[in-house]
């Protein structure tokens, strides 16, 4: 007897196939009939739930937001990581252009698909923000940073990485990102009231090639 799955568990079924061949053979290598012999359905199925191989990579891309998104809010609330490290944290989280992201980025970044870059950018400029402000308020109340608008100044750096830090929007050379991220630094000091030289540390989140969050 053919096993009747409930809708969501059926939906995320495709979408995991679907993620792992766009990653091992690319999203314009992978055909609608490789979905569908990988998750052993038909197509009638498969189109149930998916108009086509975009709808399915759109999916994906609001899958992995939300997921990125949710892991950033958890770190953001876990009080027992120190402000410093937490903010460090929080913006790790929110890089998917490694590992399993890399064929969604690549997809993202296509001319074509221009308005769902847009639509990720929107979606960390309006959630993001917030969640450093947060941390920042802490920070204030512990004596770490100085300043009257906390959520202000974490929406103006996410907005500037968000937009300079984007090949798409800003082509940089290899000195030209560096002397950007060192100027970032110096001025997120004086926006959060710090003695100069004291958040070098946040260079670390530029390091691991997390400039490129959205």
């Amino acid at each position: 007897m053919r096993t009747i799955k409930k809708a969501q568990e059926r939906r995320n079924e495709i979408l995991d196939a679907a993620e792992e061949l766009f990653n091992q053979k690319g999203f314009d290598g992978t055909s609608t009939n490789d979905i569908l012999e990988k998750v052993g359905i038909a197509r009638g199925t498969l189109y149930y739930h998916f108009k086509s191989k975009e709808d399915i990579m759109d999916a994906l891309i609001d899958r992995m937001t939300d997921t990125i998104l949710e892991a950033a809010k958890e770190i953001g609330a876990n009080k027992s990581i120190p402000v410093n490290e937490r903010m460090i944290r929080v913006v790790m989280a929110l890089n998917i252009s490694g590992g399993n992201g890399k064929e969604i980025m690549e997809h993202i970044h296509k001319p074509q698909n221009a308005l769902m870059h847009q639509k990720i950018q929107k979606i960390i400029l309006n959630n993001v923000p917030s969640i450093l402000a947060d941390i920042i308020r802490e920070g204030i109340e512990q004596g770490l940073f100085n300043t009257l608008y906390p959520y202000e100044c974490m929406e103006m750096i996410v907005a500037y990485t968000n937009t300079v830090f984007d090949d798409d929007m800003v082509h940089l050379t290899d000195e030209e990102r560096t002397s950007r991220i060192v100027a970032l630094v110096f001025n997120v000091e004086r926006l959060l009231g710090v003695e100069n030289g004291s958040l070098m540390y946040m260079m670390r989140m530029f390091a691991n090639g997390n400039e490129n969050s959205e």
